[in-house]
């Protein structure tokens, strides 16, 4: 190899002449593109490394977060499963004195018609208890938002836009409409 360089040196000089310091220098400059070689080698080697670090710590992240994003999708679903369990529970004992007033074929109408009052008071509340609330009653201001009007009567007796009959009360959640109330509006 050192005689290769050597006899490069010779062809790329003109004269033909060779020169000991020539080829002294392309001994020199070898070595040093070695080193460099070995430096650029050592440096692309540590990048690869540190790469390898990066999307390894990236893929770790990435799992950890679909882990989190599951996990946090069960819990979801747990809480709104047990949610939904505690409201039914709450209604059961509702349904179990409904059982109980129909199984009573010889009760006196007066005591049934009480009994089903005091059935009807348990359900709203339960109702109350969850937070929900009914609207839409007589002598009430017209919202269309939260009120669906399937008739216009004209009614002396009444405001403009004022609710003259409710046919079904609206029921909302906090400020979440479940229901519209069903009503008669009096002089739109």
């Amino acid at each position: 190899m050192k005689k290769e360089n050597n006899e490069e040196i010779i062809k790329e000089n003109e004269d033909g002449i060779t020169d000991e310091n020539e080829v002294k220098e392309a001994k020199e400059e070898k070595p040093a593109k070695d080193k460099k070689k070995d430096k650029s080698d050592g440096e692309i080697e540590k990048l690869r490394q540190e790469l390898a670090d990066k999307e390894d710590k990236y893929l770790r992240l990435y799992a950890e977060y679909d882990n989190f994003r599951k996990r946090s999708q069960k819990e979801k679903a747990d809480i709104y499963s047990s949610s939904k369990a505690d409201i039914i529970n709450e209604f059961l004992p509702i349904i179990d004195n409904f059982e109980r007033a129909a199984a009573d074929e010889g009760a006196d109408p007066e005591a049934y018609r009480k009994g089903i009052e005091l059935i009807f008071k348990q359900f709203l509340g339960v109702l109350e208890k969850n937070g929900v609330e009914s609207f839409g009653e007589e002598g009430e201001t017209f919202d269309p938002a939260i009120h669906s009007a399937v008739m216009v009567v004209e009614d002396e007796n009444l405001d403009k836009n004022v609710i003259a009959q409710v046919f079904s009360k609206g029921y909302k959640f906090g400020d979440k409409i479940i229901r519209e109330a069903v009503v008669k509006v009096a002089n739109t």
